[in-house]
């Protein structure tokens, strides 16, 4: 069995500034490739603009606005993120769930301050946005046609 270790997106370069590469990725549904998808309404697609900055690799490379390219992130980083972004607030979730529904208050209130607890994980998370965006980025390779 092959070992996949980096996740990978093609896209095309729609923007070059002094600090980022602007690509533009093509997120599609399970049946985007479908041969009725023309007629389906569960066929969709969504276009995603993700903004790279300059590394080592990107300086070295000389790209254009259109040249198609391919956005490479390491696996372990994108476990990292679903980690981030789902197993610990379901964890935040359960464990106030618990603890609160043991104190003796009423339903609404158990599951109003645990819905609290995972928004507050959320704020954290979002005041070290800038902090989590250096650790997750995205890098760019050539597609050679």
């Amino acid at each position: 069995m092959k070992k996949i270790d980096k996740i990978s997106h093609e896209g095309i370069i729609r923007e070059i500034s002094e600090d980022y590469i602007t690509v533009e990725i093509v997120n599609k549904s399970a049946c985007a490739e479908c041969h009725a998808k023309g007629f389906c309404v569960a066929g969709d697609k969504e276009i995603r603009l993700v903004d790279v900055p300059y590394s080592i690799n990107t300086l070295v490379e000389d790209f254009k606005v259109g040249d198609q390219v391919n956005l490479v992130l390491n696996q372990s980083l994108g476990v990292s993120a679903v980690f981030i972004s789902y197993a610990i607030p379901l964890v935040i979730l359960i464990v106030f769930l618990l603890i609160l529904s043991n104190t003796g208050l009423n339903e609404l209130a158990v599951g109003l301050l645990s819905l609290a607890g995972v928004a507050v994980y959320y704020l954290f998370v979002y005041l070290f946005r800038d902090r989590l965006e250096r650790i997750f980025t995205f890098s760019i390779e050539k597609i050679n046609k």
